[in-house]
């Protein structure tokens, strides 16, 4: 039973993160994979340890990284993302919850569809919720915090992509605070939204 718990926070967080960056969790799982022994990928996920296949995702977060922290660049990088974002947190829940780990040595056998179609709508969600807020920060800090930001959501994914594989129990912190972050949206766009209609009624009175 805990070991089924542990596959799934393991594959939660990757795919979290996924929402966050598309590239990091599977860079992170490649790279542990291929030079430590802390993750041990099974073999319909190997290839993410591949030569070849981490330098494409270096090259892609590459990309990622700087587009992300342009104002404006980055609202049409996080549309063009809402396709790649999904797919990743969907590989990447597949592979981690699969994979053993220092916590996971036997993983369970599983219908491999099922945890990536969870890992599509995880990282949907945390996709939906960081290019929703995205605006919010860019009009409300004249741009300058876009990559602010985006450095904040890079080292969270990176964190949380290595904090799911060696101590996977610690992904609930970053849930609850996803689901802060949430509540902070909401509560801010309601706000700005106040704003604008009380603006629009002091100009009628005008």
């Amino acid at each position: 039973m805990l070991g089924h718990v542990l596959e799934v926070l393991t594959g939660t967080g990757l795919a979290a993160s996924a929402g966050l960056n598309a590239y990091i969790p599977l860079l992170t799982m490649g790279l542990l994979a291929r030079y430590t022994d802390l993750i041990d990928l099974p073999s319909g996920w190997s290839w993410l340890g591949n030569g070849w296949v981490l330098t494409i995702l270096a090259m892609l977060l590459a990309v990622e990284f700087f587009a992300d922290k342009i104002p404006m660049v980055d609202s049409v990088n996080d549309v063009v993302q809402t396709a790649v974002r999904p797919t990743a947190g969907g590989l990447a829940f597949g592979a981690g919850s699969s994979s053993e780990t220092v916590l996971v040595t036997d993983p369970g056998d599983k219908n491999q569809w099922v945890p990536i179609v969870v890992g599509v709508f995880i990282a949907l969600g945390v996709h939906g919720l960081k290019s929703a807020a995205r605006p919010v920060i860019n009009a409300s800090t004249a741009g300058v915090g876009a990559p602010v930001a985006s450095t904040a959501e890079d080292l969270t994914s990176v964190v949380m992509s290595v904090i799911a594989i060696i101590l996977p129990f610690l992904v609930l912190f970053f849930i609850v605070a996803i689901v802060f972050a949430f509540i902070w949206l909401v509560r801010r766009r309601r706000h700005r939204k106040r704003e604008r209609q009380a603006a629009r009624a002091a100009g009628f009175r005008v």
